[in-house]
């Protein structure tokens, strides 16, 4: 059994890759004083980036949970979404409303991920 740790911090590592399966920590926005768009985009980005350094993709998305802070900007967050996964390869989803680590966060993603 082969269970290789990317970018390992104290308290959890970024990527954990298993049996041909990565699986992502929650990435939040590079910009935490942001509106949801910009969050939503530039968490969306850092899993692309996470994805592709173990030789993934957002079309090989297997399991998306989504946090977000306020229901009411389920759309916004969407409409990012809708725009960066790739059309056809939609993976299964929740998404729910949660109370976030920091007051400015307005969206966290948790990601599973085939793996090549």
């Amino acid at each position: 059994m082969t269970i290789k740790r990317h970018q390992i911090a104290t308290r959890m590592s970024k990527v954990v890759v298993h049996n041909n399966t990565a699986y992502l920590c929650g990435q939040v926005a590079e910009d935490r004083s942001a509106g949801i768009l910009e969050q939503t985009r530039t968490m969306l980005e850092k899993v692309s980036d996470l994805l592709f350094s173990v030789g993934s993709s957002p079309e090989k998305i297997l399991s998306a949970t989504i946090y977000i802070k306020d229901m009411a900007l389920f759309a916004e967050m969407n409409s990012v979404w809708d725009s960066w996964i790739p059309e056809g390869y939609a993976p299964a989803r929740a998404c729910v409303e949660a109370a976030m680590a920091s007051p400015e966060l307005l969206v966290e993603i948790s990601v599973i991920a085939a793996v090549d």
